[in-house]
């Protein structure tokens, strides 16, 4: 009953609030996450009170079903922007515009975290800044779809976003995968070529040829059915078995074989949305079942941020230079490979700045870090937790604001009231 409680009250609490944020103009992403906020461990919570609101962060965390199958679907239909017909127009734009944002956030947060280092050497260390770069990389493709498709977002930009931000991820793995290696060995003395470039690679590869496979079985499930509530009903519940079984991981001569969950989801909704000639209307059809799990996921995500963050000025400080210098990388990287590619000036210009959203992949990826690294691994975390919260507050505002600017949010025409004629 407690659960359910506070389940229901997260639900609500978004979405009064969002209605709080379509006066003030703000995407509804961001009115979702401050519900979060508010109803967490450092304000309703505070309360102590069981079924209204999350009394700690522990008691967010037993709700992470909700939020891993959320990002299932999330990832799911960012599949659906990669049809082929799509690719060939836009494919080598949006895989040089991906590598180069996101090798340019990681090294400029790599330089400048070593700089750090050098002025405070017992703060941070050099395999800190190196993971830390790595952690750059990621993007929220989470928060950029929510704003896509609220203000039904529609042109070049938007077009070619959605794939970078799904490409972000798997170079986002790579980087961080082959700097946390280089991490251990400086930590340890002793290099893995194993850690360092095997595994990560086969992290990738694993997770493409499983979200492969299970995009065309679905594809075939789906054949069987006519009714179209009954071929929803196969893709939620083959999207939440896809979840399931990439979460699985298993040591065979004594090499790691794991996933990652948003590159199973994502390849299969790209098989499923090219082989299957109805992919597009059930595409449509699973927006719809899947908007209230949304908005309770942003309200986790809020309540799961850590205010206490703020406590320490020295994460506040390497914090914000994070913050900068990784969005300095997001945007110029941008900006230098669209105009490599010969992309259009609206996407030369606000681009970067789309990219900026940061959430679930940073959050994994600091966590992952806690387990290796100790007490460095903490402050990483501590660290990622501060630029979320920054980057997850301000990023869904700024992605709007760039997709206005860029002429692909059209303002909603005012419903003009017709006076009452009488006969």
């Amino acid at each position: 009953m407690e659960s359910l409680f506070c389940l229901s009250i997260a639900t609500i609490a978004g979405l009064l609030l969002s209605r709080v944020a379509k006066k003030l103009q703000l995407p509804a992403v961001t009115a979702y996450l401050i519900a979060g906020i508010l109803i967490g461990p450092y304000v309703l919570g505070q309360l102590q009170v069981p079924g209204l609101g999350f009394v700690s962060t522990e008691h967010v965390k037993t709700f992470s079903v909700f939020c891993d199958v959320a990002l299932g679907f999330i990832a799911f239909d960012i599949g659906n922007e990669f049809r082929l017909s799509q690719l060939k127009r836009i494919g080598f734009q949006a895989t040089v515009i991906s590598f180069v944002q996101a090798l340019m956030a990681a090294f400029l947060v790599d330089v400048v975290m070593v700089v750090l280092h050098f002025l405070m050497p017992d703060i941070i260390t050099v395999p800190m800044a190196i993971v830390l770069g790595a952690i750059a990389t990621a993007t929220a493709p989470a928060a950029t779809l929510m704003v896509v498709k609220q203000y039904k977002a529609k042109g070049p930009l938007t077009t070619i976003l959605l794939p970078i931000v799904a490409l972000d991820d798997a170079i986002g793995l790579v980087v961080f995968a082959v700097s946390t290696g280089i991490a251990r060995a400086l930590m340890s003395g002793s290099v893995s070529i194993v850690s360092v470039l095997v595994e990560p690679l086969i992290e990738v590869l694993a997770s493409l040829i499983l979200g492969s496979v299970m995009g065309f079985i679905l594809t075939c499930l789906e054949k069987y059915f006519d009714s179209n509530s009954r071929r929803l009903s196969i893709i939620i519940a083959f999207v939440m078995l896809t979840v399931a079984l990439s979460m699985l991981s298993f040591n065979l001569g004594g090499i790691t074989f794991s996933f990652s969950s948003l590159l199973v989801c994502m390849m299969t909704g790209t098989i499923f949305c090219n082989i299957c000639n109805f992919s597009e209307d059930m595409m449509n059809r699973a927006d719809k079942w899947t908007a209230p799990l949304y908005v309770l996921f942003f309200v986790l995500s809020g309540a799961e941020l850590e205010l206490s963050v703020f406590s320490s000025l020295a994460i506040v400080g390497i914090g914000l230079t994070y913050i900068l210098f990784r969005s300095a990388g997001k945007i110029f990287g941008a900006f230098i490979s669209a105009k490599l590619t010969k992309c259009s000036p609206m996407i030369c210009k606000y681009l970067g700045i789309t990219l900026l959203p940061q959430a679930g992949v940073a959050l994994g990826m600091s966590m992952k870090v806690t387990q290796t690294m100790g007490e460095q691994g903490q402050l990483i975390r501590n660290i990622t937790l501060f630029a979320v919260l920054v980057y997850e507050l301000i990023g869904p505002m700024l992605t709007k604001i760039a997709l206005t600017k860029a002429g692909e949010i059209s303002p909603r025409p005012e419903i003009i009231k017709q006076p009452n004629v009488k006969a």
